[in-house]
């Protein structure tokens, strides 16, 4: 079907919000045009494909389409059309789509879909399906409707919690304001420092949602429960809990306080938990009601009356729980393909189970690690998840509270430059987490003075060249000098640690490696030069992956990864890639985001 008058190039500079519009008939001088409102052209094409509008086309037809910065050429050969896209500040995009000739050319319409595009950018990729249907994949219909009522939240997209406060006050501000939900990365930092963050935070979104989080300490209780006194008395509605092998009276604390009955005979939960896992035996204990016997401890102790908790085993502990795939920080490094559809299944046999008034939609199921680029982060969708949550890529933005030294490392990593060594909450138990190494020996170095730990009982039996290896080249200075800042350290955290390592030579063995472990984060986010091969930079391969995949790109430079254009870039590649899949594209291509 050929274009023959100028008022159908309107219809079409309209619908896919083109400055204007130019056809040339084959063998034709005489060019037709037609002026549209501009302004959003390649989200158009994200959204609808060029299907529509080459199956106007007969061979030899070609068109035009131009908006502020992109040109958009499209010609009719016997099997298809021939796609170029051409930036202004950018090289050309050339491809094929091949479609049937018998293809029906669809009714053109404006579309009302909102999309995220960041003001002033265009979106994360373009990918041109190849069958003649419009479908309409916006940032905000992927993943789960009731995530985005539940958390008042523009679309089911999480900035996860980087602990140390590199996930910083300014980043989860930040997303609260573009409606986006963000957590705090409390874990690590003192309690005063968490304190002042809270309430800046507060004071900065303007009762918008956000979130803060909650890091399993079993070698400090009292720091758990410290931190949810903290969060409780600045009505923190919302934590990420993370590293919990068993639930705590401290997170069961949190998720109870303030439970009451609503005006319809609901129980009613003010306080939320999303619940960072990576295996099914404790993701199932968030997924079910609190324990009996921590509830019991509660309503003991006057925490929780005996009604509420009667109200308790009506609730999970949890309403969101994160498969927490291939990491960086803790982790197990669990296939995302394998975790999340287990995850799935336990959801809806434990909601059945307990019978929740919400049925499964009780309990929402999200992805995270290894999600650094749309490509990946539509699998995630694609394979049930309810929202993503970002962590790494997060790390290398203008908002991430740790040092320039530190972004540039990340910035120059690849998805295979990570490594895995000793964590230093949970240096005793041998739990490790992942980290950047290129760059860094952190991983070799922590690792070295772990299996000291566990072949001598205490200093004294560490072997003589070892022990000088370890001074020279990890400590940089002696045990002694290591122990004295390590005693008066613990002296004014908590003096029963100085006690117990006085008469327990390997616990002191442990608390001097475990100030090298601390430190080498620190000297990470303060980008301590002299000690560069020591940073412990927590990071998955999602950060080489987000590399790859803006490289070349606006969103390459530092100074451009701000966390929500960040967020934006990738949910619009994403649903790029949606619409794509579902106009029956078989081979997808994906290209960076262009201004």
């Amino acid at each position: 079907m050929t274009l023959v008058n100028t008022a159908q190039l309107a219809e079409i500079a309209a619908a896919y919000s083109a400055t204007n519009i130019t056809f040339f008939g084959a063998g034709s001088d005489n060019p037709l045009g037609a002026d549209g409102p501009g302004g959003g052209l390649v989200a158009a094409v994200e959204r609808r494909g060029v299907v529509p509008i080459a199956a106007h086309l007969a061979p030899g037809e070609r068109m035009l389409l131009a908006d502020a910065g992109v040109t958009l050429e499209l010609r009719r050969v016997p099997d298809g059309v021939r796609l170029r896209v051409e930036w202004d500040d950018g090289p050309a995009y050339v491809d094929h789509v091949p479609f049937a000739a018998s293809a029906t050319p669809l009714p053109l319409h404006a579309s009302s879909a909102k999309t995220l595009d960041t003001p002033g950018t265009e979106s994360a990729v373009a990918v041109i399906p190849s069958a003649p249907a419009v479908t309409d994949i916006t940032p905000e219909t992927l993943g789960s409707p009731r995530f985005r009522a539940v958390h008042d939240v523009g679309c089911c997209y999480v900035q996860g919690a980087m602990a140390g406060g590199i996930a910083s006050a300014s980043m989860v501000t930040a997303m609260a304001q573009a409606g986006l939900l963000g957590f705090f990365g409390a874990g690590g930092l003192p309690l005063e420092i968490v304190d002042s963050a809270i309430g800046e935070i507060v004071a900065g979104v303007d009762g918008r949602p956000f979130g803060a989080n909650l890091l399993h300490n079993p070698m400090e209780p009292a720091v758990e429960e410290k931190t949810v006194d903290i969060y409780l008395r600045h009505g923190v509605s919302t934590v990420s809990a993370s590293a919990f092998m068993q639930l705590t009276p401290a997170i069961v604390r949190y998720r109870l306080a303030g439970i009451h009955q609503g005006p319809n005979g609901e129980v009613v939960t003010p306080h939320r938990i999303f619940a960072k896992v990576s295996r099914p035996e404790v993701a199932a204990q968030f997924m079910r009601p609190a324990p009996k016997r921590i509830v019991d401890q509660l309503v003991e102790s006057g925490v929780l009356s005996k009604t509420e908790a009667a109200w308790a085993a009506k609730v999970p502990m949890a309403e969101d729980i994160t498969a927490e795939a291939d990491s960086g920080g803790h982790t197990d490094r669990r296939p995302l393909s394998v975790l999340l559809p287990t995850l799935l299944r336990l959801r809806d046999q434990i909601c059945e189970e307990e019978s929740y008034p919400e049925g499964m939609q009780a309990i929402r199921v999200g992805a995270a690690g290894g999600l650094g680029e749309p490509t990946a982060m539509w699998g995630a969708f694609a394979m049930g998840a309810d929202y993503v949550l970002t962590g790494s890529v997060n790390q290398a933005t203008s908002e991430a509270g740790t040092s320039e030294l530190a972004k540039e490392m990340l910035m120059a990593s690849g998805m295979a430059d990570c490594a895995t060594g000793p964590a230093p909450d949970m240096f005793e138990i041998g739990a490790h987490v992942q980290v950047l190494g290129r760059g860094s020996m952190y991983a070799q170095r922590a690792e070295r003075l772990y299996r000291a730990y566990k072949s001598c009982d205490s200093i004294a039996d560490i072997p003589g060249p070892e022990k000088a290896k370890i001074e020279k080249t990890i400590f940089k200075m002696s045990f002694e000098e290591v122990w004295s800042i390590t005693e008066a350290y613990w002296s004014e955290r908590d003096p029963t640690e100085v006690a117990r390592a006085e008469k327990d030579g390997k616990h002191k063995m442990a608390l001097c490696f475990r100030w090298y472990l601390g430190m080498t984060s620190r000297w990470a986010r303060t980008g301590e030069k002299a000690r560069k091969r020591d940073f412990q930079i927590w990071c998955g391969p999602s950060m080489g992956a987000f590399n790859d995949w803006v490289k070349g790109s606006w969103l390459e430079p530092l100074d451009a990864r701000d966390v929500v254009s960040v967020a934006h870039a990738l949910m619009d590649g994403v649903a790029a890639l949606g619409n794509a899949h579902a106009s029956g594209q078989t081979a997808v291509s994906a290209v960076p985001p262009r201004r």
